[in-house]
């Protein structure tokens, strides 16, 4: 009995969401406060406000509409933030409280697609998409300005730095740059030089010049009292954003005179410094471009010394300005998580592989994140040596990467090998040492590739450049794609799962084909090895689980629960139990000894392609593709010892109840049975006290002392008694007990009175009727029993 209750003990019963890392920047606008310690940035319908220190969301701010965010902007004093929805509305915030303070339509006849503050916090313009420009005085809340004339969407606003002069600049879709006067009301100039859509405008600290930024791959310096282009900088790239630098000499970004410099930031993905006077290129970061990298945003913060840059991968890139030195990595939206894994001796870290060709490590205990390049294209799986310092990667553009993550948590690439001719579409590293790996391709071939001795010798320099790896063995294994590859605890043993419906077993390290497992109906995406027995586990798109024997290839067990496509398996528990993430989004606990599922965690929205446990097998890690990676804690234990807390609880309570039962004190039996939320136990009370002589008073006293909550949960428990015709009495006698001495009004205060009153109603008129009629019937017996005439029986003859 001890050992069945000690084996019951190992399995795991449940597991609880630990942390979720989601996307908080879907693309848009970014803006730092003056401080550069909060990040504002656009999620769908919400605007999100990141701590900058830590990396976590301090707050989400929705409209009431929960339309799309068009256009939002942050006061230069830090206190207002204005957003604009898809509804055309605009909402004023309060964004320390997280509430609006005022909400107004925006007039605009389409959404707003810009907006911007005037240096002093009190003016607001806003671009439509309608073509107009109108200006809010966010202080006495009115419109102030509406100027017509620009064709299409304005996408630009920018009030002059100086706010005597009442300058305001905006530019549509026809490249031109209009000067607005809110003094007269009217348009000063039209400035014609970009040949494509304007993307910045930036100012000068005197406030006489004018740099605008485009898409036509130029630069202009623009004399603002002359209304004329002074220099036209060609730039070879298409710039998102142009950042005017401050006026001193930085010796780390080639600023060694006292003109006028500025930064760019565009399709090339690296920042560039510029001379205007020459028109010449003084500083290019040291960055390798690539898909994904280019550049979309890049703003300045003076006050705090800060450069913030946007790629198009949505990931944030925080410099420290005078030196463009890295500061903060954010990864702002992952789109499809296509595999995860632990990273470090006590998996301190994660890996995440989504479609990009970027990975992504992110610290679990302070959300810091780290973005690795190397990669041309997708990233398609992850897998960890032993140790868990080295990880390897695969992707679409045919190569492999090896990874290693120094004590700080700074991870660089100390190998890469190439060798497939399709997609690398799985990866597994050798299980006893770090001596080997092995990648399956869409190519239908298995290749082992042996990691070099210099990869493994501590003392390689890091700045020796990534290792070549070779291929020891290639082999042709299935006829279609090979979906997953897995090497056993020992190994020796290579099992391959491909789209041909099989899974084969294979001897290392010479791949030599030991057997064939056939049973699944469609093809395979996962195989896994038991950590303990010489069992094999497959995952199919069949919707089914299997296990195989690998002595003679035979089916053990099929486990059947998922609605889709299993894409992943694990074996927790020591082997007993299994994990499997499906395309349903679920994510199952399954007990192989009785085949029970024993639990469905429902977190995920989207298929689950990305499934590791943790070493110490108290954790698990999901990635999907609705773009979130949550890490679940094993709370079995945790669970157990509070339902144990409970039952014992339970116990104690029942014996207080009994004593007091015993004692005749009602009150205090009455209140200890309603905290326990069981309407039998109170149900047992009320018959107790309704047994007394002096039951009426005695039941009047006792409901009448009690707290409202506690009158309120036993109207509810009246409603589950009324329905039952032996249990009616109390229920009754409770009732006429609240109706007789509390008033309407207080009645009506209780919670869901309306409800139970609902539902004590049918059920009394039953009871009534039922009572009516068995009165009847007892006065008709009444009344025959008066109006009987007996005979009058003869006397009996006397005795002789």
């Amino acid at each position: 009995m001890e050992e069945a209750a000690a084996e019951v003990g190992r399995f795991k019963a449940n597991y609880a969401v630990e942390h979720k890392i989601e996307p908080f920047y879907k693309g848009g606008k970014v803006q730092l406060d003056q401080t550069g310690q909060h990040l504002f940035c656009v999620c769908g319908t919400r605007v999100n406000i990141l701590d900058v220190a830590s990396g976590t969301v301090l707050r989400s701010l929705e409209q009431e509409d929960q339309e799309d965010i068009t256009a939002f902007d942050l006061s230069p004093d830090d206190e207002v933030l204005v957003t604009a929805s898809r509804a055309l509305l605009l909402a004023q915030w309060a964004w320390r409280e997280g509430s609006v303070t005022r909400l107004w339509k925006a007039i605009h006849t389409a959404p707003v697609a810009t907006m911007a503050f005037d240096p002093t916090s009190t003016l607001l313009a806003t671009g439509g998409c309608d073509g107009a420009v109108r200006v809010w005085d966010i202080v006495r809340h009115y419109g102030t300005h509406h100027f017509r004339g620009s064709p299409g969407v304005v996408h630009l606003v920018a009030f002059h730095p100086d706010p005597a002069r009442l300058l305001l600049f905006s530019s549509a879709i026809d490249a031109t740059i209009r000067m607005w006067s809110l003094q007269d009301r009217s348009c000063l100039a039209v400035l014609t030089a970009h040949y494509s859509a304007v993307t910045s405008l930036t100012f000068s600290a005197d406030g006489h010049t004018m740099l605008s930024s485009g898409r036509d791959k130029i630069c202009i310096v623009w004399d603002l009292r002359s209304h004329q282009a002074l220099r036209t900088i060609p730039v070879f790239e298409s710039v998102e954003a142009a950042v005017l630098l401050p006026e001193e000499p930085a010796p780390k970004l080639g600023v060694k005179s006292s003109g006028l410099h500025f930064l760019t930031a565009g399709s090339q993905g690296t920042l560039r410094v510029w001379e205007a006077a020459s028109g010449q290129c003084v500083y290019t970061q040291q960055q390798l471009s690539g898909p994904g990298r280019e550049l979309t945003h890049c703003t300045l913060v003076r006050a705090a010394g800060l450069l913030l840059s946007v790629t198009a991968d949505h990931n944030l890139l925080l410099y420290e300005a005078h030196s463009l030195q890295l500061q903060k990595q954010f990864a702002g939206y992952s789109e499809e998580v296509l595999d995860v894994r632990f990273l470090g001796p006590e998996d301190s870290h994660i890996v995440v592989a989504s479609n990009s060709p970027c990975l992504k490590v992110f610290e679990l205990q302070t959300s810091a994140c780290q973005i690795l390049h190397g990669h041309t294209d997708i990233v398609l799986a992850l897998d960890v040596f032993r140790k868990g310092w080295l990880f390897a990667s695969c992707a679409k553009d045919q190569s492999i990467r090896i990874w290693r993550m120094n004590k700080a948590g700074k991870v660089t690439c100390v190998a890469q090998g190439s060798g497939h001719t399709h997609s690398v579409g799985t990866i597994c590293c050798s299980r006893l040492k770090e001596t080997f790996l092995v990648t399956g391709s869409q190519d239908c071939t298995v290749k082992l590739w042996p990691l070099p001795e210099a990869l493994l010798c501590k003392s390689t320099a890091p700045d020796s450049g990534p290792a070549l790896l070779q291929a020891q063995a290639t082999q042709r294994c299935h006829d279609k794609d090979i979906n997953s590859v897995a090497v056993a605890p020992n190994d020796k043993l290579l099992a391959t799962g491909s789209q041909d419906r099989t899974a084969k077993l294979w001897a290392l390290p010479q791949c030599q084909l030991l057997g064939i497992f056939s049973g699944h109906r469609r093809g395979l995406w996962c195989v896994q090895f038991s950590p303990m027995d010489q069992v094999l586990a497959t995952a199919s798109s069949d919707g089914t689980i299997k296990l195989w024997a690998l002595q003679d290839f035979s089916c053990l067990k099929t486990f059947e629960g998922h609605d889709a496509s299993v894409l992943k398996v694990a074996f927790v528990s020591r082997g007993t139990q299994l994990l499997s993430s499906g395309s349903d989004g679920l994510v199952k606990l399954w007990t192989i000894k009785n085949n029970e599922c024993v639990r469905t965690l429902d977190a995920h929205e989207d298929k689950v392609w990305g499934l590791h446990c943790s070493r110490l097998d108290d954790r698990a890690l999901t990635g999907a593709s609705d773009s979130c990676v949550i890490l679940w804690k094993d709370v079995t234990e945790a669970e157990q010892a509070e339902e144990q807390a409970k039952r014992e609880e339970q116990v104690v309570k029942q014996q207080e109840l009994d004593n007091l039962l015993q004692e005749k004190r009602y009150l205090r039996a009455l209140g200890l049975a309603i905290s326990l939320d069981r309407p039998h136990t109170v149900l047992t009370v009320i018959q107790a006290i309704r047994r007394d002589p002096e039951a009426c008073e005695k039941l009047e006293d006792t409901v009448l002392l009690l707290r409202q909550d506690q009158k309120e949960a036993l109207l509810r428990f009246c409603v589950t008694w009324n329905t039952n015709s032996r249990h009616c009495h109390e229920a009754q006698a409770v009732l006429g007990v609240l109706l007789r001495h509390e008033a309407p009004e207080e009645l009506l205060a209780y919670e869901g009175v309306r409800a139970s009153l609902e539902a004590l109603l049918p059920y009394t008129e039953r009871h009534f009727q039922r009572l009516s009629r068995t009165l009847q019937a007892a006065t008709f017996l009444d009344f025959l029993w008066h109006n009987m005439k007996l005979p009058t029986l003869p006397s009996a003859p006397s005795a002789l």
